[in-house]
């Protein structure tokens, strides 16, 4: 559970990654025959896609230590089935990506991911306009709602593996200023249930019971065990 609402938007700053080269040399005695040494082995790491054009899921990988070697959005029909609860849609969109990626013969590791926001048995996507934000935050106003992501890891051999991962998250009560304010930031475009944890509307957070990266697109350790249950090296 997150306790300050400060701690959301420190947990998700965005972050370069650095990596450092270290190289060992030992100096022969003068006049001597060189000393041939042997180069130690290397440990070549497997490609590694995500099947996603976002750009929170890809930092929050970059910020694990996992920088994908490519980033393939699928094209994939994402229309919510008649009568298809949140959960079973977020694992049916993420396996329905990360295969849509992986037949296109990459021969890599893939990974696909699909987050839904839920209020009830109402799945709450991307607000298309101003107007359905609005009706987002009001549905979310001083309630418990539940982010679904369905994951999916698929190996080079063609191995998959599907996890669903869910974060319950509170909202404060919200005044009328807060749902206008928030609306003209335009922080709710592209974005499911119409608001951001890691940006302006973690202030309206008052408790979240599970994975924080979850609430943002991509739960990191579930993610991570899934590639190394298949055999991905990880760190």
């Amino acid at each position: 559970m997150v306790g300050e609402k400060g701690m959301v938007a420190t947990y998700f700053a965005i972050s370069q990654q650095a990596a450092s080269q270290f190289a060992a040399r030992k100096s022969a005695p003068v006049g001597a025959a060189p000393v041939m040494t042997e180069a130690l082995p290397t440990t070549v790491r497997p490609r590694l896609v995500l099947a996603s054009s976002s750009p929170r899921r890809l930092a929050l990988l970059q910020n694990a230590g996992l920088t994908p070697d490519e980033v393939r959005a699928a094209d994939i029909d994402e229309t919510v089935g008649r009568g298809e609860e949140p959960a079973a849609l977020a694992k049916r969109l993420a396996l329905a990506k990360a295969r849509a990626v992986a037949q296109l013969g990459v021969g890599s590791f893939v990974i696909g991911a699909d987050t839904v926001v839920a209020r009830g048995r109402r799945s709450l996507g991307k607000p298309g306009d101003a107007a359905a934000a609005r009706t987002c935050l009001n549905l979310l106003s001083g309630r418990r709602h539940r982010v679904h992501t369905g994951l999916c890891v698929i190996a080079p051999d063609g191995r998959t593996r599907t996890r669903l991962v869910t974060t319950g998250v509170t909202f404060k009560r919200l005044t009328l200023a807060e749902i206008e304010s928030y609306v003209a930031s335009q922080e709710w475009r592209d974005k499911a249930g119409g608001y951001a944890i890691q940006g302006r509307a973690a202030a309206f957070i008052l408790r979240v019971n599970g994975s924080p990266s979850n609430v943002v697109g991509l739960p990191l350790y579930e993610t991570i065990a899934l590639l190394v249950g298949l055999g991905f090296p990880y760190p």
